[in-house]
């Protein structure tokens, strides 16, 4: 129905039978189908909702709800709209697809682990800024980490071995003493 009729909102259940609410979303997303997509979940982990969002979701809502509060959550896309918005981050010939877990360079696919993914994909969300290293443990890691920081540094290094050093480019800079920025332009 989303693909052939002309609606406001769509209203989508991550449980369904055969294929779930996230290969949906995704689904539509693919087929650059921007209708604002409200998820209900009887799930209410953090990582859940995560990926709700990385998939294409516009919001989110835990079972059991209000049903003034679903009213509520409603207008509210109702009021933002649909804009065009692919889900992929870019930054000149990097990409990053939350909902396909791809990275590309060049059109060259890079093999990332989880925590590699994470880190740039916040970089990328933040691409520009100069982002501390507190800030990515809390963001990439866990706002209670209590390792040691270093290993912020340490994944800087995998990821510019990955994404920079074999197409002889610079994307990731250390700004001294604050931290780190991603080029606007990918280096």
């Amino acid at each position: 129905m989303a693909r052939e009729g002309n609606f406001d909102v769509i209203v989508l259940d991550i449980m369904l039978p055969k294929l779930n609410g996230y290969r949906v979303c995704q689904s539509l997303r693919d087929e650059e189908i921007w209708t604002p997509v409200l998820m209900l979940t009887a799930k209410d982990g953090e990582h859940d909702e995560a990926d709700a969002f990385d998939l294409g979701a516009d919001d989110y809502l835990t079972k059991p709800f209000s049903f003034v509060v679903l009213v509520a959550r409603l207008r509210a896309l109702l009021r933002r709209g649909a804009p065009e918005r692919p889900v992929v981050l870019q930054a000149g010939d990097l990409t990053l697809d939350p909902a396909r877990r791809l990275v590309l360079r060049a059109e060259h696919e890079i093999p990332l682990t989880p925590r590699e993914f994470g880190l740039l994909h916040f970089l990328l969300r933040r691409k520009g800024d100069v982002v501390t290293k507190s800030e990515i443990l809390a963001a990439v890691w866990d706002e209670n980490y209590e390792g040691d920081s270093n290993v912020v540094e340490v994944y800087i290094g995998y990821l510019r071995r990955k994404i920079d050093a074999p197409f002889d480019r610079q994307a990731i800079e250390t700004v001294r003493g604050v931290g780190y920025r991603l080029a606007d332009n990918g280096g």
